[in-house]
């Protein structure tokens, strides 16, 4: 009797699971197999991409503003999107204003392709096998199949939970935007990524461009990724674009076999015009976000400039700075929302009362920044990384603004690295709008090949010190392939 009380949960549960399996697996249009979605909708599917677009455009920058080239992506969407099992499905498109090199796409048709990655690219096929393979994840429902699955986990695992409440639905439902968003952005399998590749490969046939396409577009990825690792100093073979795409190897290796097989006859490049739309796109940072060169922080929309210790990995998101060393000292830069600044005219009592009320702060004082009011303070807390020694440093850029630094470091580092907290911290000025306004982005520029061109030349002109050869050859893969020749058209990198 024991053994039975304590398995009749399981059985129960399963029980109650059978019929919703059953009865959620669907044929799946897009590639004809056995699709489990009971617990995601196509109305759920475009209820959460419609709540989850605002989120994504404030957290990747939002849209890049180029009417143009949006337009152009817009263009090679809709073809795509017309061959695909959706035709019907309203999708939209937008170039983000993200210096990395990525693309997403939620439920409902919202697909996200980072300038970043455009930059990247050498011709339109190549960006339609990017925006075909988001599509396929569209069409094969993958965000409501993973959604669904992990729904179905956790009704197995907390079976007296669903016997309390058979008469409601399962617990967490009522997420449905939010996890749903999650799913697609950090929960496809590795079988998905792959099947999205070859449902890429399936519209870009279709729409008549050359599928070599995915192959050269992954063979730049790669490289893209081990630029980017060498700037890091961590190790090149890691996942590619994000932590859950397969690795890009296995992408090439699948691209080049599915190519080889499907290319139609008079397949679409599309060097040339996708040239001229790109002739201008902002390569890296843009100065409206704020951007990193070399140790400094520049961010002349905004009228500051700063630098960081030298050594540390920096990260520029839209919300903050943020800046580590291998030891354990890290920096965190953000500012405080204007509508709060403005009410604290006095920054001791804002350290005190708002911004460290939850820490134990001594030494609170007011200081002076390059003639900016500035205010400072420490504390020791038990962090998720242990015992940290914390100093928090606001500054008044004016009345609405105030920008703020938490230094964090290892009890027994912080004597050491107090001289260069401190420079970092007495760093900190305004800009004049004659100096903000002379920061230019670096931009792509399209070049035509003169006799006596090398790429040893062109490479010498980019702006990336070390890299700039690694960059140039990233850029220009395919025209490299075999030599460059006098009239072609190349990619470069100018201030």
């Amino acid at each position: 009797m024991a053994r039975f009380a304590k398995s009749w949960p399981g059985i129960l549960a399963g029980a109650l699971l059978l019929p919703i399996v059953l009865g959620g697996c669907e044929t799946n249009r897009a590639t004809g197999e056995q699709s489990f979605t009971a617990f995601m909708s196509e109305e759920d599917e475009a209820r959460v991409g419609a709540e989850e677009n605002p989120k994504m455009l404030k957290e990747f920058g939002g849209a890049y503003s180029d009417a143009q080239l949006a337009a152009y992506v817009t263009s090679i969407g809709q073809r795509l999107t017309a061959v695909s099992e959706i035709p019907n499905q309203k999708f939209r498109f937008t170039v983000l204003n993200d210096k990395t090199v990525n693309a997403f796409a939620l439920p409902g048709g919202y697909v996200y392709i980072s300038r970043g990655l455009i930059a990247l690219c050498e011709d339109e096929a190549e960006l339609a096998g990017v925006i075909g393979h988001e599509i396929g994840h569209v069409s094969a429902r993958h965000t409501a199949a993973r959604y669904s699955s992990a729904m179905a986990t956790n009704l197995g695992l907390t079976a007296l939970g669903v016997v309390g409440s058979m008469l409601g639905v399962p617990s967490g439902v009522g997420n449905l935007a939010s996890l749903g968003a999650q799913a697609a952005l950090q929960g496809y399998s590795r079988t998905q990524e792959m099947e999205a590749d070859r449902l890429g490969v399936r519209y870009m046939t279709r729409a008549g461009y050359d599928p070599h396409a995915l192959k050269t577009f992954f063979s730049k990825l790669d490289a893209n990724t081990r630029i980017e690792a060498k700037k890091e100093g961590r190790p090149a073979d890691i996942f590619s674009v994000m932590s859950t795409h397969p690795r890009t190897a296995e992408r090439i290796q699948q691209a080049a076999h599915l190519a080889d097989t499907s290319t139609p006859k008079d397949a679409i490049i599309g060097r040339a015009p996708f040239l001229d739309r790109i002739d201008g796109i902002i390569f890296g940072d843009d100065p409206k976000q704020g951007f990193v060169r070399e140790n400094d922080f520049i961010h002349p929309d905004l009228g500051f400039r700063f630098t960081f210790p030298p050594g540390m990995k920096i990260a520029n998101t839209p919300s903050k700075v943020s800046a580590a060393d291998s030891q354990g000292t890290a920096i965190i830069f953000d500012a405080e929302d204007p509508r709060v600044a403005s009410g604290m005219p006095n920054l001791r009592d804002y350290l005190r009362s708002a911004w460290g009320a939850k820490l134990t702060l001594s030494g609170v004082e007011q200081i002076t920044i390059n003639g900016l009011d500035a205010a400072t303070g420490q504390a020791r807390a038990n962090t998720s990384t242990g015992i940290r020694d914390i100093r928090l440093v606001a500054i008044r850029l004016d009345r609405d603004h105030i920008y703020r630094f938490t230094f964090v470091t290892p009890p027994q580092l912080s004597g050491r690295m107090s001289d260069a907290l401190r420079r970092t911290t007495y760093s900190f000025r305004a800009m004049s709008k004659a100096e903000a306004d002379g920061v230019l982005p670096p931009r792509i520029r399209v070049t035509t090949v003169r006799a006596g061109d090398t790429p040893v030349i062109f490479a010498n002109s980019m702006p990336f010190g070390r890299f700039s050869d690694a960059w140039f050859h990233a850029l220009n893969m395919n025209v490299l392939g075999d030599g460059l020749a006098v009239g072609e058209k190349v990619k470069i990198v100018t201030k």
